[in-house]
C-alpha cells in the first residue's frame, strides 16, 4: 500500500483524524515554537548518509519524510489561504532540509500572527472538499508533522542514529544521562 498524507485521506474520507482546535493565536504560537524546535532536533540528528534509510523496498526514506514534512508545513496552510503554495523541491542534504524547514516554520508563525486573529480561528473555510475551522487547520499541521516525525524516529533507529527526545527524554537521552552519573 502506498503512503497517504492527511490531505489525501481527508479527500477520500478514509480513517478518523482528530483535529485539535486552537482558539487563540498565542496558544498556537507557543505550541508551534515547541513543535518546530522538536522537529529541528530530529532533523539535526540525521546525517546525509541516513537520508536513504528506508523501511523497505518502495517505502518512504528518512529523506523523503523530511522533505514531505518540510513542504507540508507550508502546503497545508496554503490550502487554507494562509501562505502561497510552495514549489516542490527535493532537498538532498540535512543542511538544506533544516534551512528550508526553518524558513517555512518561521513563515507560518509570522503569517498566523499577521493574517489570523483569535476570532478568525473559529471561522470555517473550505479545504479538501470539507469545511474546517482555521484553528483546526493549525492543529492538522501539527498533528501531520507529529505523525511523520514518529515514522522518522523508527527509521532513525534502523539507521543506527541516536534519537533525540521530543516530549521527554528518549532512550538515547536516558542512557547518556545514566552514563554521566557514573
Amino acid at each position: 500500500m502506498g503512503h497517504f498524507c492527511a490531505s489525501q485521506l481527508l479527500k477520500r474520507g478514509v480513517g478518523t483524524i482528530f483535529l485539535s482546535m486552537f482558539r487563540t493565536v498565542e496558544d498556537f504560537r507557543e505550541t508551534w515554537k515547541a513543535e518546530s524546535n522538536s522537529m529541528l532536533r530530529v532533523f539535526r540528528a540525521l546525517s546525509d548518509e541516513s537520508l536513504s534509510q528506508s523501511v523497505g523496498p518502495n517505502g518512504y526514506t528518512l529523506g523523503s519524510l523530511a522533505n514531505h514534512i518540510t513542504g507540508s508545513i507550508a502546503a497545508l496552510p496554503a490550502q487554507a489561504g494562509l501562505l502561497p503554495m510552495p514549489e516542490k523541491h527535493v532537498l538532498p542534504t540535512v543542511e538544506a532540509i533544516v534551512g528550508a524547514y526553518e524558513h517555512n516554520a518561521k513563515q507560518l508563525a509570522e503569517m498566523v500572527d499577521e493574517k489570523w486573529s483569535d476570532t478568525q480561528l473559529g471561522e470555517e473555510i473550505p479545504m479538501f472538499g470539507r469545511s474546517f475551522r482555521k484553528g483546526a487547520v493549525l492543529g492538522l499541521v501539527i498533528s501531520h508533522q507529529g505523525h511523520h516525525r514518529a515514522q522518522m524516529t523508527v527509521l532513525m533507529r534502523q539507521a543506527g542514529l541516536k534519537v533525540p527526545g521530543v516530549y521527554g527524554p528518549s532512550q538515547d537521552d536516558a542512557a547518556a544521562a545514566a552514563a554521566a552519573k557514573k
